[in-house]
Order: C-alpha cells, then structure tokens, then sequence
C-alpha cells in the first residue's frame, strides 16, 4: 500500500475566479476537486501544510486524504498552479480515486550507484533525459519510485526503460519503444583533454622506428 498523507480543507462557499481571490485574500490556497461521477468540490488549503506536501518527492504520485468538514475524500494531486514571481502555490486540482481504480501518474526515478560508473569516473557528466516516468498503476499500488542503476556505465552509454524493474501491477504509459531515461555524457574538461590529445603531434622518440 504506498503511503498517503492527510491535508486538511476547507469547503469553499462557491467557485469561481472572484471566489479563488477572496480566498487568497484570507490567506489559503484556492484548490478543487473532482472527478468520481460526483460533482467538483471547490475548496481552500492551508499555504505552510500544502507547500510542505509540495515539497516531498513524488507529490503527484502520492494519495492524499483530504479532510474537509469531518469527512474524508481521498484523491491524487492532479495540477498546481504558481505565482509566476513569488512561485508560492495559486490553485491546486485534486482528483478523487476509487478503490480498485488504475491511474496514470509520473513515478520519480531515483539514480544510484553512481560511483560505479565507470564514465562518471573519468569526469563525465549524468545527464537526465526523465525525471519521472509515466506509469499506470492501480491506486494502491503506485511505487514511491524507481531505481535506475550507473553502475558499468561508460560516456557515452545511455540507461533505457527496459533497465529499469516495474512493478508487476504497472506499466508505462509509453509503449513500444525501449526509450531513454539518462545518459553519461562527457564534461567539458574531458572534451578538451582528448581534444588536447589528439593535436599533440607524436614526439621523435615516439615517431622513430
């Protein structure tokens, strides 16, 4: 069962944009939810509680109970909307999920053994392509997220999908191709070493035969 946090909410009178400000202006975060076959519940967030979820790995990949006057509705963290200056949280969507639904979330890729790459050694550099894949997963068995080894890797050699373990319950969202997820690529120092090396002319000792 992957973990669920606890957000506390307050329903909100009506929605709307006029509505999203006012609660602004009392200092919340204006927020919906929906889905379900029921319909949207406009609501509001605490900023400290809400920023501190937004801030854990994974957060769309995480349930959230959300309890809002003496009930609880459990859902997963759909959209969130930033001020584009401050970059303090303005809206944030929800979607309720049913037991024994499937759901497709971005799971984050953890990357380990990085000592062991051979490439990343030499003073190559780990160039992420994804940070998180796309996974569809049955709502209680989303991973917290996946493991994606170095070790062996050399510059120039890439980390696909197909190296990285799913769990049996899910699947990517992308299918039909072994696609990358990160590769070693070689620093600019390394460039410039054997860039420096291949116009070295061979010395006479080295040219004599």
């Amino acid at each position: 069962m992957p973990e669920i946090i606890t957000l506390s909410a307050e329903l909100r009178a009506r929605a709307g944009k006029g509505a999203a400000r006012a609660a602004r202006r009392e200092g919340r975060v204006p927020g919906i939810v929906y889905g379900g076959d029921r319909e949207p519940m406009p609501i509001s967030l605490e900023p400290g509680e809400l920023s501190r979820a937004l801030a854990r790995r994974g957060f769309f990949a995480t349930l959230v109970d959300l309890t809002i006057d003496g009930s609880v509705e459990r859902a997963l963290p759909r959209e969130v909307q930033y001020h584009p200056i401050t970059d303090k949280p303005l809206h944030v969507d929800f979607m309720r999920v049913a037991v024994n639904s499937r759901v497709t979330v971005t799971v984050p890729v953890v990357f380990i053994n990085h000592e062991q790459s051979i490439g990343l050694r030499r003073g190559g550099i780990l160039n992420i392509v994804r940070h998180g894949i796309d996974l569809n997963c049955p709502v209680d068995g989303i991973p917290d997220h996946l493991t994606a080894s170095l070790e062996g890797l050399d510059i120039g050699d890439s980390v696909h999908i197909s190296a990285v373990a799913l769990p049996e319950s899910c699947r990517s969202s992308i299918t039909g191709r072994d696609f990358t997820i990160a590769s070693i690529a070689a620093s600019s120092a390394v460039r410039e070493e054997a860039a420096t090396s291949a116009a070295t002319p061979p010395s006479a000792d080295q040219g004599a035969v």
